[in-house]
């Protein structure tokens, strides 16, 4: 072989177990709790990695080769991440599945991945038991979080730890194609009917150098970072790979997300930085001004997965005392597409903030071709990059142009220094009297307001308008706010035809599984006419 033919660097495959392998090796005392009420779960990323490839060599054992499925139904815990890892490392696809949806919706996600083994959580062994029934690729279950089967479940189950203590051996790790499976996770269908988006190990670990970025979460050994977004809503934004590669802590906040809950693991472990979506933290805030209660470990807050009003961003800022950061993401971007830097200056955000590097954007019209001006003008948001989803599950088409730009079905634009601001999903727009309104620009003014927790802008079916839009609003905690001053918030401000004829007051926003405001739920009972 000839010098100018000799590779001259390392062939080093960029999978996704070498994350765990540099927390055990190099932070290996770094611990991952698991909140349990009076007695919180903690375990080392050393322990916690030889658990899990011990637990490879017992699915191993259970007959799984590499590229068969793996489904989890689980929460956040030490378990959930064993199988994951456990998973991942020997080639498995580890499917993460939503508890929060039917059995119809899970099942049908099921049987598309052909799914041979659910790991189901604590508490959600009667949703096991009828998607067992319902799911003849299924052939055994394991049990997290405990150590017995409520009752029959249908299909031979194993418990957690006797698994482990029985059949569990160590296992080589990262012996597969860096470009194969590692993680299948369906859309939460607010684009459509669920699709299914399969990461590889290549796309996750570069997407974990991207959300590592100082100008991104820019997490630190010195953080403790509690992950409230789910396991199960698209790879938990990156975290649970994220966290081991620089050697943070993870708090892990089982199934009780309420806001006295992450308080108390916020005070007990010191969290630094804390994720979710922002009805998460309007729990948590409730419930300290209920209590007087502060959080004074905490730095930081990033959020995501639905637009936050900025009378929240402040409340959370001014509260609290923390830096907010915003971002935009989907589960087909593996998830972040942008977020505002912990070191903006302002008094918060800037919309979503910049793409962070690996990921590109451009605004199109509707036919997709690019606008002429990139900056300060709406269009129809493309991306693409190392961990955009080419092709969708299954599919035998691709989900890209010819191009590789993806169609987000977003409207968005960017300002003279990149960030990116959402203005809607095209198909939210309301078109009344043949001309469109934007509901996202209402909510952002009527969401502003102190009085305001959460506000919902639809379509209502008009006979002379064809749609009228309607708002649907949860006032603050112990607030209340008349239909004059919501409607005078927006005069000058909007077109006054834009104005909601009606608005309807709720005590609670119904939430989709993801955490976002349900927009169908609302329109199903009031976009009638």
């Amino acid at each position: 072989m000839s010098l100018a033919s000799a590779p001259l660097m390392q062939d080093y495959a960029l999978t996704v177990d070498r994350f765990l392998d540099h927390g055990a090796k190099w932070h290996g005392h770094r611990a991952v709790i698991t909140g349990g009420g009076e007695r919180d779960k903690s375990i080392g990323y050393g322990d916690l990695r030889d658990r899990a490839n011990r637990l490879s060599g017992a699915l191993i054992d259970l007959g799984l080769r590499p590229g068969d499925r793996i489904a989890t139904l689980a929460w956040n815990t030490q378990h959930h991440l064993e199988v994951w890892y456990g998973a991942m490392g020997v080639g498995l696809v580890c499917h993460t599945l939503n508890p929060r949806l039917t059995v119809a919706h899970l099942s049908a996600m099921i049987l598309q991945a052909d799914d041979r083994v659910l790991a189901v959580g604590a508490g959600l062994s009667a949703l096991a038991r009828e998607l067992a029934a319902a799911c003849p690729c299924l052939e055994r279950l394991i049990l997290l979080d405990s150590d017995a089967a409520d009752g029959d479940l249908g299909l031979p189950a194993h418990a957690f730890e006797p698994l482990l203590t029985a059949h569990g051996r160590p296992a080589v790790w990262g012996d597969v194609d860096e470009r194969s499976l590692a993680g299948l996770c369906f859309t939460s269908g607010t684009t459509g009917a669920p699709k299914g988006v399969g990461y590889t190990h290549r796309s996750n670990y570069l997407h974990t150098i991207r959300a590592l970025q100082a100008d991104a979460m820019a997490l630190t050994a010195e953080d403790r970072v509690l992950v409230a977004v789910p396991m199960f809503h698209a790879n938990a934004w990156g975290l649970p790979f994220a966290a081991p590669a620089v050697g943070a802590g993870l708090i892990l906040p089982g199934r009780f997300t309420d806001g006295a809950s992450l308080a108390r693991l916020i005070e007990r472990h010191q969290a630094t930085v804390a994720v979710g979506v922002p009805t998460v933290w309007l729990g948590l805030l409730d419930h300290l001004d209920a209590v007087s209660g502060e959080a004074p470990s905490l730095k930081r807050i990033i959020i995501g997965g639905s637009s936050c009003p900025d009378a929240l961003i402040r409340r959370m800022q001014d509260r609290l005392g923390v830096v907010v950061q915003s971002s935009w993401g989907m589960t087909e971007l593996s998830p972040l597409g942008a977020i505002s830097s912990p070191s903006a200056d302002g008094d918060g955000p800037i919309g979503a903030g910049r793409p962070a590097m690996g990921l590109d954007v451009l605004l199109t019209d509707e036919g997709g071709a690019p606008l002429a001006q990139q900056r300060n003008a709406v269009g129809r948001l493309r991306v693409r990059g190392h961990s955009v989803t080419r092709r969708y599950f299954g599919a035998e088409e691709d989900a890209v142009d010819a191009d590789g730009w993806f169609d987000t079905g977003d409207l968005a634009s960017l300002d003279d220094v990149g960030n990116l601001t959402l203005a809607g999903r095209s198909k939210d727009l309301i078109k009344s009297g043949g001309e469109w309104i934007n509901p996202v620009e209402i909510e952002d003014i009527v969401g502003a307001l102190p009085a305001v927790g959460l506000v919902a802008v639809i379509g209502q079916v008009d006979g002379k308008w064809g749609e009228r839009p309607l708002m649907v609003v949860e006032p603050a905690q112990g607030e209340a706010i008349d239909d004059a001053a919501l409607k005078a918030s927006l005069k000058g401000r909007v077109a006054d035809w834009w104005i909601p004829d009606r608005i309807v007051r709720i005590e609670t926003m119904p939430l989709a599984a993801t955490g976002k405001i349900n927009k169908t739920q609302l329109r199903a009972l009031y976009g009638g006419a």
